[in-house]
């Protein structure tokens, strides 16, 4: 017995022995009985719907996994690629698990060697010694002994 047949019966049982309002009994009870109708009929619709954005919501969860493993993969890349083009940066210097992380890793290391090279090319300017040996002076002769003075002389230089 549906719902529909529960509904008529239970207004029978209570229908007044009047016949007019026997009418306008039946009649709200063919209102009422098509509004159901058309409510199971909507909430079918809404049900197929909730299944449909339930197998969108299944298929965009698929998407974004896939788009995570390749930006995963993608920054792998720019990290590699970070590596391989700053030769005069240390690996270990370049880190981050976004793009912009490495970005920023990368200038603070850049920034790190360039000041550690300024301060070394500095130290090495400050501490240079002039290349080849040191000018020839002349002899200081008075610091010499008469017989050195005489050796000097004739061209026994020492």
């Amino acid at each position: 017995m549906s719902d529909n047949d529960l509904i008529l019966e239970s207004a029978s049982s209570e229908i007044p022995e009047d016949e007019s309002n026997q009418i306008d009994t039946v009649q709200e009870l063919e209102q009422v009985r098509v509004k159901v109708l058309d409510l199971e009929a909507s909430l079918a619709e809404k049900d197929g719907e909730i299944t449909r954005a339930d197998t969108r919501i299944s298929e965009l969860e698929q998407v974004v996994s896939e788009l995570g493993d390749k930006l995963g993969q993608a920054v792998s890349s720019y990290r590699t690629l970070a590596v391989e083009t700053n030769s005069q940066v240390p690996e270990e210097l370049i880190t981050g698990a976004t793009v912009e992380e490495i970005s920023a890793s990368l200038e603070r290391a850049i920034n790190l060697v360039s000041r550690v090279k300024q301060e070394l090319e500095s130290e090495i300017a400050s501490s240079r010694v002039p290349i080849g040996s040191p000018e020839r002076t002349p002899i200081n002769l008075e610091a010499l002994s008469p017989r050195e003075k005489i050796e000097y002389a004739i061209g026994g230089r020492r």
